[in-house]
């Protein structure tokens, strides 16, 4: 069998399953990971500071250990399923989909930062803290937002077809 022979429909199949198993995995991983950084944002009591510099570790292992690599889970596979499946390289909103993908990425990274800024964050006066929260609250509920909407594309699926070939 020569060895730039194209590759067995069957294994096209698999990798196109592989990425979509993947795909779903990584974005409930995602999903639980936003969840809990919102709560941990929403519920750290600020009052005694070893209990709000605890609450905000946590936030940080769950950023860097949970969400970064999710995230790229979701990236990754979504790319690879995109490129597996030839009905999906004409289909709208699977490129809406990777558009927003990278606007996701983009905003889970600004979350990732502020995960990073404990110091600053445990440092700032009350005021400023407070706005900081918020801010980050803000992204927060803005990605999960976007990760609904991404799941509505998935499901929904709208006619939104134009020629990329």
């Amino acid at each position: 069998m020569p060895t730039d022979a194209p590759p067995r429909p069957g294994a096209r199949r698999l990798w196109r399953h592989l990425a979509k198993v993947l795909h779903e995995v990584a974005s409930l991983g995602y999903g639980g990971a936003l969840a809990a950084c919102l709560l941990i944002n929403l519920r750290a009591d600020r009052s005694s500071p070893a209990v709000f510099r605890a609450a905000r570790e946590l936030f940080a292992a769950i950023a860097n250990g949970l969400l970064v690599p999710c995230m790229a889970g979701v990236v990754v596979s979504g790319l690879l399923a995109l490129a597996a499946a030839r009905g999906y390289l004409d289909a709208g909103w699977a490129w809406l989909k990777a558009l927003l993908g990278l606007s996701v990425f983009e905003a889970t990274l600004v979350v990732v930062g502020s995960a990073q800024r404990q110091a600053e964050l445990l440092a700032a006066a009350p005021d400023q803290l407070d706005a900081l929260l918020r801010a980050e609250r803000h992204t927060l509920v803005l990605l999960i937002g976007l990760s609904i909407v991404n799941i509505v594309l998935a499901v929904w699926r709208p006619k939104l077809a134009w020629r990329v070939r």
